[in-house]
């Protein structure tokens, strides 16, 4: 069972999963134009990461009888000066989302609500992961700086990635 408070804080996850999904994907789509097509595959993997967990939410907010409200979003970013710039959003954001899930716990524990306690802690580690993952490669970027061979190797990386969905636990 949701409260009311708790649902409608998971209800505003919902949204905010699914506008980071079109955000990595306007990040595709910049990198797309920029012809770096391992980047732009990173990202959409990232989108589908981001539409995983917003079905996770979904599902979950059902589960426990209450209903899911799809809403508006804003608009993402699309324009881009560089890769560097890309990367510093994407960490920015995965920061952001990172508050919102903190922020979900904290009403999750005041409301002793140890159901959600326990589906949240998925995210809580899925969070430490999605920050260190944009840190990391952001770190990349400043090192190789404007290297296009270290640029070329790292698209050809990121082309390798893909979405497994976790199995279910």
């Amino acid at each position: 069972m949701l409260s009311e408070k708790l649902l409608q804080e998971f209800n505003e996850q919902v949204k905010h999963e699914f506008f980071s999904a079109n955000y990595y994907l306007a990040m595709a789509a910049y990198c797309k134009s920029e012809d770096l097509e391992g980047f732009a595959n990173f990202f959409i993997v990232q989108a589908e990461e981001e539409r995983f967990h917003a079905m996770k939410f979904f599902n979950f907010i059902d589960e426990l009888g209450g209903r899911a409200v799809i809403t508006a979003y804003d608009e993402p970013k699309n324009d881009f000066k560089s890769l560097q710039e890309v990367f510093t959003d994407s960490l920015t954001h995965e920061q952001f989302v990172t508050s919102r899930i903190n922020h979900l716990m904290d009403i999750a524990v005041t409301e002793k609500n140890y159901a959600c306690v326990s589906f949240l802690n998925w995210f809580i580690d899925e969070q430490v992961e999605e920050e260190a993952t944009m840190s990391a490669y952001l770190s990349r970027l400043k090192r190789i700086d404007e290297n296009s061979h270290a640029i070329y190797m790292l698209d050809a990386e990121l082309a390798q990635r893909t979405f497994t969905p976790p199995a279910a636990e």
